[in-house]
């Protein structure tokens, strides 16, 4: 009866964990952007390889929670992946937690859940000791024959599941090149004249920049945002100036989720705001000499194109 009662048991703890796993890779899913963006601020890959590295990394999650609540293969393969991956993870926690202290969203559960590097290094911590509970006392399930093909089912159906649910997009240069309309002066005066917290340079006036109007409490904009920070990081030269909406008591919980202290802003409030910005945010404008020669959704942001653009008599 007791060994009955512990099978149960340790079923059950490996069932959570599964579930932990399914639901942290579904919410990087949506949306994927921040996650993509860890690869490329970690020098994995790039801009182009690292849409797929996200979909790997979450078709991982999958597939090991799938293993997790059917108990299959526990001892031979599932724990010990189970254990490596968690091993990692807490490696990158612990750099981080280093390199930019203990602020903002570690992105474990995405945007769904909003949990510290130390939060998410906790929990990693106890389900390494569940994994090790587990590993010594519980077997598992035995499927027998059909369990090769079980698995195959999940290594197949996990690792296809991220490019079925959020596929990624290839079609770069069209979206990139949509114009708001036709070219138009952008009046930016009405910023010199009215920005808070840092007066914006007159020079954003003359040659070209990527000006981004963003709302601190809109979730794209801080996509967004950590976007541009990574370009800017990757090439200095590109000239690149945030112009933001909101409550003065949001810019440290912006920029310390975006981290986006590379890139000179200003906060500019009111009718001067939505008349530059419009009411879909962000709003990231190519600017030549006063003039929106393109607008770029924070999707399609690319670092590619815009030194194309730059880089064009």
């Amino acid at each position: 009866m007791k060994d009955i009662i512990l099978k149960i048991v340790f079923f059950l703890l490996c069932s959570f964990m599964g579930l932990v796993f399914i639901y942290s890779g579904y919410t990087k899913l949506y949306p994927i952007e921040p996650f993509e963006y860890t690869f490329v601020d970690l020098g994995i890959g790039g801009w182009r390889l690292a849409p797929f590295i996200a979909r790997f990394m979450i078709g991982l999650e999958f597939f090991i929670g799938l293993l997790l609540i059917t108990s299959m293969y526990i001892k031979r393969f599932t724990i010990k992946l189970t254990a490596v991956s968690l091993i990692i993870f807490c490696i990158y926690l612990i750099f981080i937690i280093i390199s930019n202290g203990n602020n903002g969203n570690c992105g474990c559960f995405g945007t769904a859940i909003a949990m510290t590097p130390l939060q998410a290094l906790i929990k990693n911590s106890v389900m390494l000791v569940i994994c090790y509970f587990i590993y010594k006392y519980y077997d598992g399930l035995n499927y027998q024959k059909i369990g090769k093909w079980i698995f195959g089912a999940f290594f197949i159906t996990a690792f296809a599941m991220p490019h079925i649910l959020n596929y990624v997009d290839f079609n770069y240069s069209e979206a990139y090149l949509t114009k708001k309309e036709d070219q138009f002066k952008l009046e930016l005066d009405s910023v010199y004249t009215n920005a808070k917290i840092h007066t914006p340079p007159k020079t954003l006036s003359v040659g070209k920049h990527v000006i981004a109007f963003m709302s601190m409490s809109c979730p794209h904009c801080r996509i967004a945002a950590k976007k541009l920070r990574l370009m800017k990081e990757q090439n200095p030269t590109i000239s690149i100036y945030l112009i933001l909406n909101g409550d003065y008591k949001k810019i440290q919980p912006f920029f310390e989720d975006t981290k986006a202290t590379n890139i000179d802003y200003c906060i500019l409030n009111g009718k001067n705001f939505v008349y530059l910005a419009g009411l879909d945010m962000p709003a990231i404008y190519m600017v030549n000499n006063s003039v929106v020669e393109n607008w770029v959704d924070y999707m399609h942001l690319d670092q590619t194109e815009i030194e194309k653009w730059i880089a064009k008599p």
